[in-house]
């Protein structure tokens, strides 16, 4: 084949495959619930908080699992330690057993698909029950964050924010202390 050959039948093979390019989703057809990674599945049945609580952390509002991380820098004293570690221990309990709850309600939702069972009604029953215990188990994180800010000092919420990196020129500090 002549250069020119070459050259127009490259271009012509390069343009083509494009329009073969895989779905972001290629690979995640073999997980056991097609909808969760397997590090959300374990996070869930762990009781972490996988972000839930994402609007309360971001606004001054800290999570147990951290304060207890920081508990020396934020000079904990013993009540606020012992308060925390119930506080967390409390929560976990029950984000494990919602956690568990989400993981089977996803499973389910994957069968009603996988086993040709899928109806509109039966898809939006499990979606909904799926989104209530998804509510519940973000509401269990949030409400524990609520519950630890009033176990810390303004200056330990300053102090927490300092020290997991909030501060700076995100927005105006709202947590009932003045700075001035």
């Amino acid at each position: 084949m002549s250069p020119r050959g070459l050259f127009w039948s490259s271009a012509l093979l390069a343009v083509g495959l494009p329009a073969v390019a895989a779905s972001p989703y290629a690979g995640q057809q073999t997980r056991p619930i097609k909808a969760l990674s397997d590090q959300q599945v374990q996070g869930y049945l762990a009781g972490q908080g996988l972000g839930f609580a994402k609007a309360a952390e971001l606004n001054h509002y800290p999570g147990p699992r951290h304060v207890l991380d920081l508990a020396d820098q934020l000079g904990l004293d013993e009540a606020q330690l012992s308060a925390t570690r119930l506080l967390f221990d409390d929560m976990r309990t029950k984000a494990k057993a919602l956690g568990r709850e989400l993981v089977a309600g996803e499973r389910a939702l994957d069968q009603l698909f996988a086993l040709g069972k899928a109806t509109s009604d039966a898809v939006r029953r499990q979606v909904t029950a799926n989104a209530r215990v998804a509510g519940r188990l973000r509401y269990t994180h949030l409400v524990t964050h609520l519950a630890q800010r009033d176990i810390l000092t303004p200056s330990q919420r300053q102090a927490y924010d300092r020290l997991r990196g909030y501060t700076g020129n995100a927005g105006h500090h709202h947590d009932g202390a003045h700075d001035h």
